[in-house]
C-alpha cells in the first residue's frame, strides 16, 4: 500500500511503570528512547504522523501529538485518539507503532507497506503476534472501541505477519531491556 494512504499512530503514552517512570526520555545511543522509532518512521511519507503522548514525553520533531488525557489513561484510549485522528485524514489504513520499540528497522515498515492487503498485518516475534501493526479502515471503529490497557492483540490473532527478529522485536519495558537493546546497537 502507498504510504500516502496510511496514517501512522505512534503510541508514546506509556506510564513507564516497569521502568521506573520517564522511559521514553531514558538514552539509548545517545538520544531519547522514542526518537529512535520515531526517526525511523518519521522518514516514510505517511499521509499524517500521529503520536500520542504524556506530558513527559520527550518532544518528538514532525509529529502532530495528542496529549492523552487524562495522562494515566489505558492503552485503549491511546489508540481511540490515534484512531480518531487518522479517521479525520480520510486514510484507508493505519499503522500502529510503538515508541518503546527501538530496533524495528525501516526494511520492516516498508515490507509490511508492501505485503498489506488492505485488511491486517502485524508482526511476529519469538513468542507471539504483536505491534508493528497495520489495520484497514474497516477496523478502525473496533480499534476505538477497545477498552482496558491492552492493546489491539485481540484483533490480530488470525491476522497476517510478518516476522521481527529478535531485537527487533524487543519492547522496552525495564532498564535492564533499555540495557539490552544499547547491547544489541553495540554489537
Amino acid at each position: 500500500m502507498n504510504p500516502d494512504r496510511v496514517a501512522l499512530v505512534l503510541l508514546a503514552a506509556g506510564r513507564g511503570e516497569r521502568f521506573g517512570g520517564g522511559k521514553l526520555a531514558a538514552i539509548l545511543a545517545g538520544k531519547p528512547l522514542a526518537h529512535h522509532a520515531s526517526d525511523i518512521l518519521s522518514a516514510i511519507p505517511f499521509a499524517a504522523h500521529f503520536a500520542v503522548i504524556r506530558p513527559d514525553t520527550p518532544p518528538l520533531p514532525g509529529y502532530r501529538t495528542i496529549m492523552l488525557d487524562p495522562p494515566g489513561a489505558p492503552q485503549s484510549r491511546s489508540l481511540a485518539l490515534g484512531i480518531a485522528a487518522a479517521r479525520a485524514c480520510k486514510v484507508d489504513a493505519v499503522l500502529i507503532a510503538l515508541a518503546d520499540m527501538p530496533l524495528v528497522p525501516r526494511s520492516h515498515f516498508d515490507a509490511m507497506l508492501a505485503q498489506f492487503d488492505g485488511d491486517r498485518l502485524a508482526g511476529l516475534g519469538p513468542d507471539s503476534v504483536m505491534p508493528p501493526a497495520l489495520f484497514g479502515a474497516r477496523h478502525f471503529a473496533a480499534l476505538a472501541g477497545l477498552a482496558g490497557d491492552r492493546g489491539a492483540g485481540s484483533l490480530l490473532r488470525d491476522a497476517p505477519t510478518i516476522a521481527l527478529h529478535d531485537e527487533a522485536a524487543l519492547d522496552v519495558d525495564t532498564p535492564d531491556d533499555l540495557a539490552r537493546a544499547q547491547d544489541w546497537l553495540d554489537s
